[in-house]
């Protein structure tokens, strides 16, 4: 059961609010609240400092109660009038509506209240200009045949969503708009409550309907989650209604963001309640190769080459527990789009701790399992040691007569054409994406690797009219300038290459005869939409959908890549770049030796 804390409002005593929702029971004491808590409701006046409800064991039947509030509240919020046109706060309706959902005896009086509350909102009139879904350029529709459903809504509930959906403005959205430009979603009024540091049950129900109905509504891959939705909120409901601190609700909603499966969502303020917690790590990098966890090189300079570690060590267990059983019982909390991604930000994460000694199982080439006791190091604010995998030294090399490179973890937008006048006679150029763009480059170097108008991807965006509708728009393309570069073109990915590395991989890979090399990418592509959610906590999503021009999805999936190659054990301990090397080999021909590939790759 959830039982009602007295609301901190200055004009009602503690003692009264129990007194009264004591004695006055059903429906009839929901509607004495509902009217206790109409002052204000309206803007400027913002939420009460506690929702008023307090955390015990929920039921079954509160569960999908709670459940079903939290769809209808999300439905009226992006659909009925007076809430579209900013003229309610609400948060606060819902916490207005909440205690007689918590309190309802049945399915059928939860209902009552929601219609009541509804009833108190005002008629819905037929507007002058109202909305209507337009199918020609359509890709996702808006998932409302639930709002039909008496079964679960029961007939009167049911009529008045749908006849809000009917009635609904054209255009008019107070709580998103879209940016200009890109079209993702802006969240606008969204109150982050930073001051609230305290678990309140209230507050945290808000949290999860939040994020839950912004994905239901204008997360562009919708139908590419893998999960059922709906399921997911009803599992949620008691879990960060139940969150007995404000740590257990952070974690959570971080359990709740990796269902969203998009490598953008994550709790990015909170990061540091993401298991393993601890200030401190081992001054090592590791990377997942061939699912083995692998030390693939050193942090904090003399600090990390001074370990007993070496490059090639796999890392069997920590503190006595299996690298597997690890990942087993950090996954739920590793929001990506796909495994190498979530692997990724494990092994970067893998031996985070506290400032104690840590014991270090590890398998070294020609030996015998052995134990290393380990000392952690203060993490460095800033360091991205591992992050990329791309080659070192200077941002253009030329690795032989024939071959040409670019890494564009360090490019300058404005030097494309240098680049290209500096790879100007040899056989192919090497752009290198194993990382993250230092610079846009896809219009200013992309323009100098085509001859023709190339057409490489087109986006989807919401509709603020239909709320979970998304629309087709126009292709994206490359137009040719000078100086051109006429060679052949190799493009070397991998988990890296996150959001705008992968538009980039994209554009380049529409360049004729170009050709992707390496391995899945991150998959989560698309202008960033933040999301502000109660105690001060921040998350994001993707907010446009890019796909390839034959409406080919990038989420999840990452970049399309023509020779697979991924890094091996072997290749690491030797010092080898087997990704680079396959790049050389695309440029140079089959023909060539491997004696000679190696030579041009080795770092």
């Amino acid at each position: 059961m959830l039982r009602i804390r007295s609301i901190t409002f200055a004009v009602v005593g503690v003692l009264t609010v129990l007194c009264c929702l004591q004695n006055v029971g059903g429906s009839a004491g929901t509607a004495w609240l509902a009217k206790l808590l109409h002052f204000e409701t309206k803007h400027p006046g913002g939420p009460p400092r506690s929702s008023g409800v307090l955390p015990i064991e929920l039921s079954k039947l509160q569960t999908e109660n709670l459940t079903t509030l939290g769809r209808v509240w999300g439905f009226l919020k992006y659909h009925h009038p007076e809430v579209t046109s900013g003229m309610r706060n609400w948060d606060y309706e819902l916490f207005r509506v909440m205690p007689g959902i918590i309190s309802a005896r049945d399915r059928a009086s939860a209902n009552l209240a929601m219609e009541r509350w509804i009833e108190d909102l005002g008629e819905v009139h037929n507007p002058i200009s109202y909305a209507k879904l337009e199918e020609a350029d359509i890709h996702l529709r808006p998932e409302l045949g639930w709002i039909a459903d008496q079964a679960l809504l029961g007939s009167n509930l049911s009529k008045t969503l749908c006849a809000i959906y009917g009635n609904r403005l054209a255009g008019k959205q107070y709580y998103v708009s879209l940016v200009p430009g890109p079209k993702n979603p802006s969240f606008d009024h969204e109150d982050a409550y930073a001051d609230l540091k305290t678990q309140d049950t209230g507050y945290q129900l808000l949290g999860l309907y939040r994020f839950w109905n912004i994905i239901e509504y204008w997360f562009p891959y919708r139908d590419m989650l893998g999960e059922d939705w709906p399921m997911v909120l009803k599992q949620f409901v008691p879990r960060i209604a139940q969150a007995n601190s404000s740590e257990a609700y952070q974690r959570e909603l971080m359990a709740l963001i990796a269902r969203v499966h998009d490598s953008h969502a994550n709790l990015w303020s909170s990061l540091q309640l993401r298991p393993p917690v601890g200030l401190f790590r081992l001054p090592i990098v590791v990377r997942f190769v061939e699912n083995r966890a692998v030390v693939v090189g050193f942090t904090s300079g003399e600090a990390g080459k001074g370990t007993a570690f070496r490059v090639g060590d796999e890392i069997l267990e920590i503190d006595g527990v299996s690298i597997s059983k690890l990942i087993e019982n950090w996954s739920p909390f590793y929001a990506a789009s796909n495994e190498p991604t979530r692997l990724r930000d494990i092994g970067q994460a893998l031996t985070n701790g506290g400032c104690v000694p840590v014991r270090v199982r590890i398998q070294r080439e020609g030996l015998e399992p052995f134990e290393i006791n380990a000392t952690r190091v203060e993490k460095v604010a800033g360091d991205m040691s591992g992050s990329t995998h791309d080659r070192p030294g200077e941002t253009f090399q030329r690795l032989s007569d024939q071959v040409a490179y670019l890494k564009l973890s360090s490019v300058k937008s404005a030097d494309a054409g240098k680049y290209a006048n500096a790879a100007k006679g040899t056989k192919g150029l090497i752009i290198d994406i194993r990382n993250y763009p230092s610079d846009f480059m896809i219009f200013t170097l992309g323009s100098l690797l085509v001859e023709e108008e190339t057409v490489f991807a087109r986006f989807t965006t919401g509709d603020t009219s239909n709320p979970g509708g998304f629309h087709w728009t126009d292709t994206v393309r490359l137009l040719p300038g000078l100086p051109h570069y006429s060679g052949k073109v190799v493009i070397l990915v991998d988990e890296s290459s996150q959001s705008s590395a992968e538009y980039t991989a994209m554009a380049f890979r529409s360049v004729p005869g170009a050709k992707v090399v390496g391995s899945t990418t991150a998959g989560a592509d698309g202008n960033v939409s933040r999301i502000p959610l109660p105690g001060g906590l921040i998350s994001m999503i993707s907010g446009i959908g890019v796909f390839y021009p034959d409406k080919k999805p990038t989420q999840r999936v990452g970049i399309l890549v023509d020779v697979e190659v991924r890094p091996t054990l072997a290749g690491i301990r030797a010092g080898r770049d087997e990704v680079l090397e396959e790049a050389v080999r695309q440029i140079l021909g089959t023909q060539t030796s491997d004696a000679e590939i190696e030579k041009a790759s080795r770092r």
